[in-house]
């Protein structure tokens, strides 16, 4: 199969991928028994959490008729800000606690989400070090030929707008974007995937669950290993990958009745499908 062939049987994959996860949120009859929870919860913070916590939400609320949730969005720090002034039940913060903040918050991981390197799979390549790839991005080495590869210049792909993948993938080689010497920007995962799939000399950064998902399917496309350590969804999992962060739920104290109902319920096997959907990884 062609690869052009296999980008539009992928495009049809992901079209019936997305129908089925739509159809999650809809609850089973034992699911749907009557519950005596009643209330409601104000939630802020990290705008990467808050379409897996919307989900999330709206499905404990079929579960629980009579619970409302309100979700705002704004950042981590001002979520957690929020929490402490006892203006929001729960904070969503995309990082993990500093020590300090531990002595004040306690942190409840709902998922992973993990950011790999990915080259064309005719790429010799296929383990880069932390200074390799700084030196990529900051244009320092622009030739292949460098790490081993073939004498080629290297065509960096980045992305023209901030989201959690890049906020990852910057904050862990304590880059601005503007330091970045790009030769191509995509719009989107979907977008860099494409240009790198059809560029044997291009180089990117996207969400591990993506590029697994693009890779099972065909995608000319491979994950490199950083510092000698395998890009998977396990390793994020485990917090053995190193571009990788937990998602949190935070509250200023021990969390009880409908907020500790809530976070026990985000953190259930019930709720690994939409994390799934999300491309994080479900905590164990």
């Amino acid at each position: 199969m062609d690869y052009q062939k296999r980008i539009s049987w992928l495009a049809i994959s992901i079209s019936v991928y997305a129908s089925l996860w739509g159809c999650s949120l809809a609850p089973s009859a034992t699911d749907a028994a009557d519950s005596n929870l009643r209330g409601k919860l104000t939630i802020n913070g990290s705008s990467t959490l808050k379409p897996l916590v919307g989900q999330i939400a709206e499905r404990f609320k079929i579960q629980n008729p009579q619970v409302k949730i309100k979700i705002k969005t704004k950042s981590s720090s001002e979520g957690l800000a929020d929490t402490a002034e006892e203006k929001v039940d729960i904070a969503m913060v995309s990082r993990a606690l500093l020590p300090s903040e531990k002595k004040e918050f306690q942190d409840f991981t709902i998922a992973r989400e993990g950011v790999g390197i990915i080259v064309h799979e005719d790429n010799p390549i296929d383990s880069l070090s932390y200074e390799d790839i700084l030196n990529i991005y900051t244009g320092r080495i622009d030739n292949w030929q460098e790490f081993g590869g073939t004498n080629n210049t290297i065509r960096v792909i980045n992305k023209t707008q901030k989201n959690s993948t890049q906020e990852l993938f910057l904050d862990y080689f304590q880059l601005d974007n503007a330091q970045i010497e790009a030769n191509a920007v995509s719009q989107s995962n979907q977008q860099k995937i494409e240009i790198i799939a059809s560029n044997p000399d291009a180089i990117g950064y996207v969400s591990i669950g993506i590029a697994e998902y693009h890779i099972a399917h065909g995608v000319p496309i491979k994950l490199l290993s950083i510092d000698g350590i395998k890009p998977t969804m396990a390793a994020v999992q485990d917090g053995s990958f190193p571009i990788s962060r937990p998602l949190n739920l935070v509250t200023n104290t021990e969390p009880s009745g409908l907020t500790k109902e809530f976070i026990e319920f985000a953190r259930s096997e019930k709720v690994h499908d939409l994390i799934k959907a999300e491309n994080f990884a479900p905590i164990k």
